[in-house]
Order: C-alpha cells, then structure tokens, then sequence
C-alpha cells in the first residue's frame, strides 16, 4: 500500500513538472520594438509582436527574433571612380529599419549584408554621375540619391533606409596637391582683391575728403564776401545817410539869416586861406581885377602880409623883432 501511494506521488510530481514545461514552453514575452517569426512543423505559421503570447509547444518554435529598430550599420571605406575618372576612396553610415519582419526573414538570407553591399553599389554608380567638385559641393544631394536608389531595391526585403551620411571622401594624393594649390592661389587672389579694393577705397575717401574740403571752403570764402559786401553795402548805406542828414541839416539853417551870413563868414575865410595858401607858395600875389573898395584890398593885402610874415618869423621871436 505504502508503495502504491509513492508511485502515485511520483507520477503526480512528474505530470505536475510536465505541465510546467508545457506552460513555459508554450507562453512567450515578447520585448518592445521586437517581432518574433514563428514556424510550425518548418512553416511560417505567424508573427508575434510585444507582449505576452502564447504558441504550441513542441509544435511551433521561434524561428527568428527581428528588431524594429533603427539601425546603424557602418559601410567599409571603398573606391569609386567619377565622372572626370578621378579615384576616390569614400566611406559612410547607413540608418535603417525593418518594416516587414516576414519580408526580412523570409526575403532575403540576411538583410544587413544585403543592404550594406547595396548601399556601396549604389554609392560607387551615383558618384560615376558627378565630377569631382560635386561630390564635395552636393553632397547631401548625393545622400538623397543613394536612399531613394537603395529604398527601392530594398523594398522586397521589408526594409525602409532613413538616411545616408558620407564620412569621408579621400582623393589621391596628386588631386589633394593639385587642390591645396588651387585653394592657396584662391586665396592668395582674394587678399590682392581685398587689398585692391582697400586701396580703392582709400583713395575714394581721401578724393572725398578733398572734395568736401573745397566745397568748405568755397563756401567759406563765398560767406566772407557776401559778409564783406553786406558790411560794405551798409557802411556805404550808413555814410549817404550821414551825408544827407548833414546836407538836409545845411539846407535847414542856410533857409535863415544867420545862416546865410554864416554861410558868407564861411566862404570869406575860404578865399582868404585860398590865397594865404597862394602867396606862400609863389611871391606874386594877384588882386581881384574888379576889387573897387580900396579899403577892402588894402585890408586884405595887410591881413595876407601879416599872415606871411608870421609864418616866416622864427620860432620865439615877437612882431617887433626881438627874443621872446
């Protein structure tokens, strides 16, 4: 009896550890951004996705564990000749995803491989379309053609290419020479432009400058005389009023009788030095022809003989000849 109840226990044990088996083998988690292909009897039977799942155990098996993500894959440096047969060793990174797990597994034996030969194909017969100054100029157009010629060979593989980036492009070392020459005689001809356009300018600035200095002064010199000519204008303007005040004031007092005989008194001791000045400058004194009052010209003969002896009498001696 005892026995019996052993294997009983033992069998129980053993069934309980079968379905264990049974129930591991046959739940499967699935990771995030992952596809599992699974097979039943070596045929594609579906595709399980993140999460839990749950196959036939001993029946269906994982037949490949395919990541959704995206993928960088270096492509190897390699030689491609261009459009003007220039070598050039080029090299870059590939980003890509897998759309289709099925297409993937099934498609293709393995799609890295395949996308990594393809990309340096397409990349070896797009640069054979440029001349060498492009492929440095447009190289992001020529990353553009290497994804949209690589997305559509890879379509029946279920494989979506993100990006291409060149990482480097090497030319011999003769075109690296010949370049390094050209950029130096490049910049060598833009400082002589600089410099000749410095000069240019320069002397632009400095004609400026001499320019306007001219103009400054012309019409510095143009206000000085307009100045000077108003100054003058109204010192002429001042003087012909002065004149004519002074001559509308003479009108004024010779229209009376003490101005005529002031006018008279004025006349008389005009003539009188006239001819004092006369008899000093010559010994001969004439007399008016038509002098009639003896007594007029013998007063004017004596006031004028008077005049020219004091004038000839030395300093410091009196009329009657002696020392003062």
């Amino acid at each position: 009896m005892e026995s019996l109840l052993n294997l009983i226990f033992s069998i129980e044990l053993v069934a309980l550890i079968f379905v264990l088996v049974l129930l591991k083998s046959s739940i499967k988690f699935v990771p995030q951004n992952r596809a599992w292909l699974v097979e039943r009897f070596g045929k594609y039977q579906s595709t399980k996705e993140a999460g839990i799942n749950f196959i036939v155990p001993f029946i269906d098996r994982i037949a490949a564990d395919r990541s959704l993500k995206e993928q960088a894959v270096d492509v190897p440096s390699q030689s491609a000749i261009t459009k003007d047969n220039i070598t050039l060793s080029v090299d870059g990174v590939l980003y890509f995803r897998v759309l289709d797990p099925y297409k993937a597994t099934y498609g293709v034996d393995d799609y890295v491989f395949a996308v990594t030969q393809l990309a340096q194909t397409t990349m070896r017969s797009e640069l054979g379309k440029m001349e060498l100054d492009k492929t440095f100029e447009e190289r992001n157009q020529l990353n553009a053609s290497i994804v949209a010629s690589i997305n559509e060979a890879a379509e029946p593989w279920g494989i979506q290419v993100l990006r291409y980036e060149i990482k480097d492009i090497v030319p011999p070392k003769s075109v690296m020479d010949a370049m390094e020459a050209q950029m130096k005689a490049e910049r060598v001809k833009r400082a002589q432009i600089l410099e000749s356009e410095g000069d240019r300018q320069a002397a632009i600035n400095v004609a400026e400058g001499k320019k306007q200095a001219q103009v400054l002064a012309a019409e510095a010199d143009r206000a000085e005389q307009i100045l000077q000519a108003e100054g003058e204008a109204k010192a002429i303007i001042a003087v012909a009023e002065a004149q004519a005040d002074a001559l509308r004031k003479v009108g004024e007092a010779a229209d009376t009788e003490k101005g005529q005989k002031a006018i008279q008194l004025d006349l008389a001791t005009k003539a009188i030095e006239a001819k004092a000045a006369i008899a000093r400058e010559s010994s001969v004194v004439l007399l008016p022809e038509q002098s009639n009052d003896a007594s007029q010209l013998v007063a004017t003969a004596m006031s004028i003989v008077n005049r020219i002896n004091h004038q000839q009498r030395p300093q410091g001696t009196s009329p009657n000849g002696d020392n003062a």
